[in-house]
């Protein structure tokens, strides 16, 4: 979109055929694939009839600034910057909530969905020839040759066989990241979803009480056109705590299922100080457990920003710096309490393993609640 052609937009769009269809882009540094999308949209959709609701992350190169820049000339572009939220399927159902079209989709903004399927996908909705219209990787005639990573293809089609067996959702790629819906769907489900990573779609399917008629659009998956692709290894660990959500969540919420996860894990990292200052350095048993403490606080700290809050990574030095220090702060009566009980129990004669264990029990609920507030939810 061109200077001199802008104007001419915004007054053809104010004039043309109401609001049909929202497209939610969740982002995390795409500035630079805003604009060529937006035209890409228009070349499939037409000039009026949609509108694209860019659901920013506070992303770092600008994205939030440059949907503005292209809102503030084309009516069509809306843009919704959070500050201290994060994840793909959060973004989606707040883009769900803040769009008056009867219709909405999602796809990434990294240009690898190729928005001309969005034209016979919201025909099929429209005509209730399906509830959920799904870009397929895996339906036949789709290809992802242009991608050219083998090793993701193989870990979605894994991920694909193990949702279906779990929600019962049958179609060909429940994983898919592009697909359209009537907003009212969405709205009414979105009280009941996880908003847990990048799998809303899953999400979706398998929150609904009754199954959703869903039909495939085979889709050429292509290579992203600018940037670098948000996901990693974690992604995987992300996908099992979405099912576990799904499955479990209302019994014991998931965040904690994963913060006492990574404490079971913690656990062996401390017996193993404990052990080493026990038998190898020598020190009493109130030292031992005090540093085994300490140690156990700090790589429980690093797991849970990988895993646990993965959603809030603190990333830069600095803030990992101060979460680190916060962590060790907030967690610090609660470490109290877990060596002085501990330290009791063993002194009155109970064996060092189960006075560790219930030392660590006493700090875990603690540690737990103000981690969640002061740390993560501050940095």
């Amino acid at each position: 979109m061109t200077p001199e052609t802008q104007p001419s937009i915004a007054n053809t769009v104010s004039s043309a055929r109401p609001l049909d269809l929202a497209i939610i882009l969740p982002t995390l540094n795409e500035r630079d694939n805003l604009e060529p999308l937006v035209e890409r949209i228009e070349d499939a959709l037409g000039i009026s009839g949609w509108e694209v609701l860019i659901v920013d992350d506070n992303s770092s190169d600008g994205t939030s600034d440059e949907a503005r820049r292209l809102s503030l000339s084309d009516p069509r572009v809306r843009v919704i910057q959070r500050i201290g939220r994060r994840g793909l399927s959060s973004a989606a159902i707040e883009g769900f909530c803040a769009t008056a079209a009867p219709y909405v989709a999602v796809m990434d903004a990294d240009h690898q969905h190729d928005p001309r399927l969005l034209v016979d996908m919201l025909a099929a909705v429209k005509s209730g020839e399906a509830e959920v219209a799904v870009a397929s990787r895996f339906a036949e005639g789709a290809s992802m040759e242009e991608w050219g990573r083998p090793d993701r293809e193989k870990l979605s089609s894994v991920a694909n066989f193990l949702a279906r067996k779990l929600t019962g959702v049958d179609l060909s790629d429940p994983m898919s990241g592009f697909f359209l819906l009537p907003t009212a769907t969405a709205r009414r489900l979105a009280p009941n979803l996880s908003g847990i990573g990048f799998k809303i779609l899953l999400d979706l399917l398998a929150t609904s009480d009754t199954p959703l008629k869903v039909k495939d659009f085979p889709m050429n998956f292509s290579a992203r056109r600018s940037g670098e692709s948000k996901l990693d290894r974690a992604i995987a660990l992300d996908f099992l705590a979405g099912l576990y959500d799904k499955s479990f969540g209302r019994v014991i919420p998931t965040r904690f299922a994963l913060f006492g996860t990574v404490g079971v894990i913690g656990i062996g990292v401390h017996m193993a100080i404990l052990y080493a200052f026990l038998l190898i350095v020598g020190t009493n048993f109130g030292w031992s457990q005090a540093v085994a403490t300490f140690g156990a606080m700090t790589f429980n700290f690093w797991l849970n920003n990988f895993l646990t809050y993965r959603d809030r990574r603190l990333k830069e030095a600095d803030k990992v710096f101060w979460g680190w220090l916060s962590f060790i702060v907030a967690c610090s009566i609660g470490a109290f309490a877990n060596v002085a009980v501990a330290t009791t129990l063993y002194d009155r004669g109970l064996h060092e393993v189960l006075a560790a264990l219930v030392g660590i029990g006493i700090g875990s609920v603690w540690n737990y609640a103000l981690s969640s507030r002061f740390v993560w939810g501050r940095y």
